[in-house]
């Protein structure tokens, strides 16, 4: 069963307010100033909260999946808000309410609102509820906890799935399907990390064998991860992303990890992720700065340097950033996550602090 107040949540609610008047910034990761940063993710947030629906969806494409706003949730979290902030709480019981009420109560799935994709949209709002829960009030936690228990069963069940060897301990579009991908994956790999984190029952096999899928995506000689192996592409999005799987699946500082980041680093591959209407920039943007900061060091101070410098003169005058996929409020609540790993607020991103920064 669930533990409703798990003491990683306990942790999180006291270091917030601190969070919010002074930005948890270390010397070493500061490396822009950090009230131009804490200023911009305001901005962000602002804009986020003035957009969203009253039930809690956004505008724009894909708004009533629930996927936004649950990326919209995570970053009022990754910024030190709670449910209980003056600033952004309402907003974040918003996003709470609406993704509970997408939900299929019958089997705990959220993907009923994106049929041919819902896999993504599963893990997301999985993620998000397994992140929020413990800081919620008592009856958003009482319908929220039966809800998580179903929906980690959705994505247990979903794994189990015949495949072929390179698909098999993977996910994609949807419960059923017979392949997989680092994309959707990935997603998956979070939700199950944080579900873990906050009591849920994740078998060991269950990661031990997402583990083993994600190594398999590593194929090339330059040491980049790749949507579905091999050449299938989508390097500069998703080598970041095969760097930070492994760090959650307990692999810190694994050679595979360490051979991505230099992929990333070395010919500073991340900068083309650059700010433009082109689809997964924000995406990228998103992988490569979890990514980094988990391995640290000179490569994640030379990468945060260049994403501050570049995408904050990029942020448009209401907030927003640049749209993706049909979405500013999309594009803008993956740039805020970009932007946060070094507030160290949401424990699913949380580094493993015997990590050298040196």
């Amino acid at each position: 069963m669930l533990r409703a107040m798990h003491v990683r949540h306990l942790l999180a609610s006291v270091l917030a307010a601190a969070a919010l008047s002074a930005p948890v910034l270390c010397a070493a990761q500061a490396v822009t100033e950090s009230d131009e940063v804490d200023e911009a993710i305001e901005r962000g947030l602002a804009y986020l909260a003035s957009v969203q629906s009253p039930d809690g969806s956004f505008p724009e494409n894909h708004g009533k999946t629930g996927a936004i706003t649950a990326l919209a949730g995570m970053a009022f979290l990754a910024k030190g808000y709670t449910p209980s902030s003056e600033k952004f709480g309402e907003n974040i019981d918003r996003c709470i309410d609406y993704i509970l009420s997408i939900v299929d109560p019958t089997n705990g799935y959220f993907g009923v609102t994106k049929p041919g994709s819902g896999m993504y949209v599963h893990a997301i709002c999985t993620l998000f509820l397994t992140e929020v829960s413990g800081m919620a009030d008592p009856d958003r936690q009482a319908r929220m906890d039966p809800v998580i228990e179903k929906a980690v069963k959705v994505i247990i069940d979903a794994q189990n799935i015949r495949k072929s060897e390179r698909d098999t301990g993977g996910w994609r579009y949807t419960p059923k399907s017979s392949d997989s991908d680092m994309s959707c994956s990935g997603w998956v790999i979070m939700a199950l990390r944080s579900a873990r984190l906050n009591g849920a029952r994740v078998p060991n096999d269950t990661m031990s064998r997402a583990l083993d899928y994600v190594r398999r995506m590593n194929y090339s000689a330059d040491g980049s991860f790749t949507y579905q192996g091999g050449n299938s592409g989508s390097a500069d999005t998703l080598t970041g992303a095969g760097i930070l799987y492994l760090e959650l699946c307990g692999r810190h500082n694994d050679p595979m990890a360490l051979r991505a980041a230099r992929f990333l680093t070395e010919r500073r591959r991340y900068t083309e992720l650059r700010p433009n209407n082109n689809n997964n920039r924000a995406y990228g943007l998103y992988y490569a700065s979890q990514g980094l900061f988990q391995i640290g060091g000179t490569g994640w101070d030379d990468f945060q340097r260049w994403m501050y410098s570049t995408w904050i003169p990029a942020q448009r005058a209401n907030g927003a950033w640049v749209a993706e996929e049909g979405s500013l409020p999309y594009a803008t609540a993956m740039v805020i996550l970009a932007f946060t790993p070094p507030y160290r607020q949401l424990p699913i991103y949380q580094r493993d602090e015997q990590v050298d920064e040196d």
